[in-house]
């Protein structure tokens, strides 16, 4: 069952599709999946800068936390950042994995910085879309619970160096 290939879809709120990849089967249980994705060209991401062709992403989702987090390795071996997005819980069915990105992204650098990113977008989408009072505290509480785990240095952040300083 390891190591086959999955589509990933990250759907906005709408169900509507922002964007899908391809990637590898590492692990399946219960509680998590991991996925791990190549870059097959350079991408030029708005917060991350040139991502280069080669760069691995392993990817964790959790069938009961409302984030998802992407190690990015260079072609080298080399950490080059993690990425987080607060997201509801994906469902995995017939080789296809989909969650809903809710917009927040949190960025933790190499040397141990951290970005919280993308909240303005995430209150106009809430207004957009009327997101009950649930899912905007669901999402609230998601990004303490990941923040909290970074500054721990738990679970995939254990090697991170201390926060240098948390940004947003």
């Amino acid at each position: 069952m390891n190591n086959y290939a999955v589509t990933v879809e990250a759907l906005n709120f709408d169900l509507s599709l922002r964007k899908s990849w391809h990637a590898r089967l590492l692990e399946s249980r219960d509680d998590r999946i991991v996925l791990l994705g190549e870059f097959h060209r350079d991408i030029n991401h708005p917060e991350l800068g040139i991502i280069r062709r080669g760069t691995r992403s392993r990817e964790f989702f959790f069938a009961d936390r409302w984030y998802n987090i992407f190690e990015f390795t260079e072609a080298s071996g080399e950490l080059r950042s993690f990425y987080c997005n607060i997201a509801m819980p994906p469902t995995f069915e017939d080789s296809i994995l989909r969650y809903v990105d809710l917009d927040i992204d949190v960025s933790v650098a190499p040397d141990g910085t951290v970005k919280v990113l993308d909240l303005d977008e995430f209150y106009e989408n809430a207004e957009r879309f009327s997101y009950s009072e649930e899912l905007k505290h669901g999402a609230e509480v998601a990004l303490q619970e990941l923040l909290e785990l970074i500054e721990r240095r738990s679970d995939v952040f254990q090697f991170l160096p201390a926060v240098t300083k948390v940004e947003s």
